[in-house]
């Protein structure tokens, strides 16, 4: 009786075991709960693997929920953080080397995702998805957001962090003026010729106008004319589209826009409009916080959002994936490093880093009043139209992204000066043509 007494009890340990296993995803199969699939618990027990994280909020929150996972599975995750410049740096030089670690970094599929892909630095992941689909739920990503993380039909990236071009507007100046919020780029320029009073400081238009990082945001501009930077191995930055877009987004700033924007970055274009000098703002949605933060901006209360403006093509903004999660192709731990993404990518994780500010790629979580209730209730829904019709890229999906985003940028400086429209858009073709065929 003691013998069998003794075995009921082990089978009833074991069956509280797996249900409490079990029980530690959130519901839809959301994958928080890594050890779920494998059958046991602890099923890496005792091993190690390294993670390079940019120092990002989103990092943060992770460092916070690693200790759950870690007891869950038995799996030691090793962080190291780098600033942005930092973490691109040490991995080019970890992966040239052929290096095991790290086993998963953080990586901008966008600024450094075909460089990584053509040296076969990631570890393509459609058949680790394909394996595990049901249980991370794959649909409820954004598409734009797995668009930006795929190349050549290969994933090559998880997402974790989304970002979007909207438009932020003094609702006060607006109201003053007797306008409604517009609808279209024809309408938003005559909105901002109404409001343009800069005699009594107040610009009608301000965005980025230094020559590399603006090309991102006049992106959308492009798009919605029509146009892009590139049509498979083809430059098409001089096309009637394109020119449209970069001479509209030149014009306004020329025209409309505060002195010094040649030297504007997103931090200085954020602070003309946080400190109440300009109507209209074009801009990421991620920054958002810097212009409805009482500390940081003097018109908070008079802060609205809308979706991008529609052009001739209709409104389509950019809406991509900024941050995604990448696996070493050389790790020696790859059912590990599966293990930790489709837990940190994970509806319930990616609930909580949202919580957090860091705006995620889940439709689910955009659609569940705990995961936007930090967001401002008009920026949520411009950010869920916007990964509904929004283009998964906002620069040239080149190897060398620095240099192109200087051919492309200078088409818009030129319009910012008032030179030839055409002439530049035509320059800067040939250039960017001559810069893709060199890296065939």
């Amino acid at each position: 009786m003691k013998r069998i007494n003794k075995r009921l009890g082990s089978c009833l340990s074991a069956l509280l075991a797996v249900a409490l296993t079990a029980g530690c995803g959130s519901g839809g199969g959301s994958g928080a709960s890594p050890s779920s699939s494998e059958g046991a618990a602890q099923p890496f027990k005792g091993k190690k693997i390294t993670f390079y994280v940019a120092n990002h909020p989103w990092a943060e929150t992770i460092k916070e929920l690693l200790p759950e996972f870690e007891a869950q599975t038995g799996l030691k995750v090793e962080i190291q953080g780098f600033a942005e410049d930092q973490l691109s740096q040490k991995l080019s030089v970890q992966l040239t080397t052929k290096a095991s670690d790290p086993d998963v970094f953080m990586t901008r599929p966008l600024q450094e995702g075909r460089q990584f892909y053509k040296n076969g630095w990631y570890e393509p992941l459609d058949g680790y998805v394909e394996k595990d689909k049901a249980e991370i739920d794959f649909e409820d990503f954004s598409k734009s957001a797995l668009d930006t993380t795929t190349v050549d039909g290969k994933l090559l990236s998880i997402p974790i962090i989304s970002e979007q071009e909207v438009l932020y507007y003094r609702k006060d100046l607006l109201e003053k003026a007797n306008l409604q919020v517009p609808k279209t780029l024809d309408e938003l320029e005559a909105a901002i010729q109404k409001v343009h009073d800069p005699d009594n400081g107040v610009y009608g238009f301000v965005a980025r106008g230094q020559t590399a990082v603006l090309v991102t945001q006049v992106s959308s501009f492009v798009f919605s004319e029509g146009g892009d930077f590139m049509q498979g191995d083809k430059a098409t930055v001089n096309t009637p589209e394109a020119v449209k877009g970069f001479s509209r987004y030149g014009r306004w700033l020329k025209d409309y826009g505060p002195p010094g924007v040649l030297n504007f970055s997103w931090p200085q274009a954020m602070g003309v409009f946080a400190q109440g000098k300009a109507a209209f703002y074009t801009d990421a949605s991620a920054i958002y916080k810097n212009a409805v933060d009482p500390e940081k901006s003097t018109v908070a209360e008079n802060v609205g959002f809308a979706s991008f403006p529609a052009g001739s093509a209709g409104a389509k903004p950019y809406s991509i994936t900024s941050w995604a999660l990448g696996m070493n192709a050389q790790s020696d731990n790859k059912d590990a490093v599966w293990a930790f993404i489709k837990w940190a990518t994970g509806k319930e994780v990616m609930l909580k880093t949202q919580q957090g500010g860091n705006p995620g790629v889940r439709n689910s979580v955009w659609n569940d009043p705990e995961g936007v209730k930090g967001f401002p209730a008009e920026l949520v829904e411009v950010i869920r139209e916007s990964s509904k019709v929004g283009v998964g890229h906002d620069r040239p999906l080149v190897v060398n992204v620095g240099e192109a985003r200087d051919i492309i940028g200078e088409i818009v400086i030129q319009a910012i000066l008032g030179e030839d429209v055409q002439a530049a858009p035509d320059k800067a073709n040939q250039a960017f043509q001559a810069l893709i065929d060199g890296e065939k």
